[in-house]
């Protein structure tokens, strides 16, 4: 009678931690669905900001005779980056845009280039309510990954802290060392 009373407390303690275990896995996993949606939500607006910017290249270029128009653009076309680096990499777009528009007042009339211009505000507007977005949800997803107990179920199926969306230089030493 003994025995059976310690094997059904036993069985009935391996129950609840396996029900413990698979919540917080399903909670971290319900978090990397977001984090996943919050990185195509921000992948359609890189997108949305790169096309606009290709399609100034054309209006600069016949107001100018610089060659090179927005040439950090131009080598985007051809390579597989990340949202991080992508973001970085269109804001030195946007920056070159805006010298030009600054540079050339004849770009201030062409309707073209202004309807470009506001769609690129816009869309500035959208990618900071999308990194918003993205980075509670990282601090959330973080939380649950590095702390206690929470912590094992992470460690034991893989899950690692996440950087957050918020443009610093990918070789900061903070980050770095953040990289697990």
């Amino acid at each position: 009678m003994e025995i059976f009373i310690i094997c059904t407390s036993v069985i009935i303690i391996i129950f609840i931690f396996l029900m413990w275990v698979a919540s917080t896995y399903n909670k971290i996993q319900v978090f990397a669905i977001r984090i996943n949606e919050a990185e195509a939500n921000i992948d359609s607006v890189l997108r949305k900001r790169f096309d606009l910017l290709n399609k100034s290249i054309d209006v600069i270029k016949a107001h100018t005779e610089d060659e090179n128009v927005l040439d950090s653009v131009v080598k985007l076309r051809s390579k597989k980056l990340s949202n991080f680096e992508l973001d970085r990499m269109l804001y030195d777009g946007i920056k070159e845009f805006c010298k030009y528009k600054d540079q050339i007042p004849e770009l201030k009339v062409n309707e073209t280039f202004m309807k470009i211009d506001i769609a690129l505000g816009e869309s500035e507007a959208e990618i900071m309510a999308f990194r918003k977005y993205y980075n509670d949800i990282i601090t959330d997803y973080n939380k649950i990954v590095k702390s206690f107990p929470a912590n094992i179920v992470a460690i034991i199926f893989k899950f690692k802290p996440k950087l957050y969306f918020d443009g610093k230089d990918m070789d900061d030493d903070i980050i770095k060392d953040f990289k697990l």
